[in-house]
Parts: structure tokens; C-alpha cells; sequence
């Protein structure tokens, strides 16, 4: 994010808030991942591939006995998302989509060619996404945005770890993108949350923060 909090700014094209050795962290990260999870926004936004970029990676992966890439995973409550988004495009591996009930079927015929229905529930129910991941064998996801989804996932108290990344200017624009939106989170000032680490990458700084017992240190 920003200085003052922002995960884009309000024009059309995307805001890069990190810098290139970030974003190899960040494929590393990826990498030791099951499942990589964004909302439907960022979807139809950033039109995302969330593959791991690094050739050396995937094969370490392969060599594990696992595929090349993580399962790519959103959620959605209208389904209103382009098949031909590289999401569903791009990679050799499943693609989950896990919709609110009254939106199953228009999913199942939108979107059952390229990726795998859920019923999430109605509302959506991330608690029962997280049950059904696990059932499916992951032990890791990574939840990379965007905003309502850190909102959502933070709030449900269901991340283990927040890894925040801080670029060295700000944005300024109330239009814009948050990192996350108004909510009743567990952590305020009288809980507040462990702060795990702290690394300069360049001109960014990475801020990790441990927010359950589950969190384990690198």
C-alpha cells in the first residue's frame, strides 16, 4: 500500500506500489503456497494471472509431487466475471469459484467451462470457503486482495499472518482503493497485533505481522 493507505490510485491503468525485488518475494511467497486467492474485483481490474513467474520455482514445485503453479481460488457474489480473464486463461491448474447460492447456476453457465463451481452460502460464507479448501488439501493460501477480501478475511479473524508492503509515496486521491474498508477487526488498542518483522527491500518496507497462533516465523 501507499504511505496514506491506498492500494491503487483512482485511474484506469494499475498503480505499481512495489518495486522488482518485491515482486519476486512475492513469487517466492507464491510459490510455498497451495492456493492464491483474490476477490472478483480485482479480477476484472487487474485481469491478474497469479502464476509463479520464476521457471526454477515451478520445478522445485514439481519436484515436491506438486503442480507447477498454485490452484487459483476467488470469490464472488454476482459472478459477474469474463471468462476469458487470464484467472481462467492462463496455467495448468484447477480455478475455484466460489459464488453465493442465488448465483450458482448463471456461474455454472458463465463460467463451468473454465473453473469449478461453489456454493458458498448466501451471503457468502468464508468460513465454509476456508472448510472446503482445506477438504481439497490446502494448508496455505495466500490472500492477495483486494480490498474487500483483506477486509473480509481480517474481520472474520481468519489470516494467520499479515505481510504488508509500504511504498515510499502517497497516493492522496479519497477515490481510490483502500487496504482495507470500515469493519470490526480484532485487533485495535487494546489487542493489538505481533509485530514479526521488519525488512527495507529497496525503496519498500515489509511489515509482517503474526495475528494467530497458527503463524509460523520464516
Amino acid at each position: 500500500m501507499s504511505i496514506d493507505g491506498y492500494l491503487d490510485d483512482a485511474a484506469q491503468d494499475r498503480l505499481l506500489l512495489s518495486n522488482d525485488a518485491d515482486f519476486d518475494r512475492v513469487d517466492e511467497v507464491r510459490a510455498g503456497c497451495d492456493a492464491i486467492l483474490v476477490g472478483s474485483n480485482t479480477i476484472r481490474q487487474d485481469d491478474p494471472r497469479l502464476m509463479i513467474r520464476s521457471a526454477e520455482r515451478q520445478q522445485a514445485r514439481v519436484t515436491r509431487g506438486e503442480p507447477p503453479h498454485p490452484l487459483k481460488v476467488t470469490v464472488t457474489g454476482s459472478c459477474a466475471i469474463d471468462p476469458a480473464a487470464r484467472f481462467f486463461a492462463l496455467g495448468d491448474v484447477d480455478k475455484l469459484v466460489y459464488c453465493a447460492s442465488a448465483a450458482v447456476g448463471s456461474a455454472q453457465e458463465r463460467l463451468g467451462e473454465v473453473a469449478t463451481i461453489i456454493d458458498a452460502g448466501d451471503p457468502v460464507d468464508l468460513a465454509l470457503v476456508m472448510s472446503d479448501l482445506a477438504a481439497r488439501g490446502v494448508r496455505r493460501l495466500m490472500v492477495e486482495g483486494g480490498g474487500s477480501m483483506h477486509t473480509q478475511f481480517l474481520t472474520a479473524g481468519l489470516a494467520d499472518e499479515l505481510q504488508l508492503v509500504v511504498a515510499p509515496f502517497f497516493v492522496g486521491d479519497s477515490r481510490a482503493p483502500r487496504f482495507v474498508s470500515d469493519g470490526d477487526f480484532p485487533w485495535g488498542p487494546g489487542h493489538r497485533a505481533r509485530l514479526a518483522g521488519v525488512r527495507q527491500i529497496g525503496d519498500v518496507v515489509l511489515l509482517r505481522y503474526a495475528l494467530s497462533d497458527r503463524f509460523q516465523d520464516e
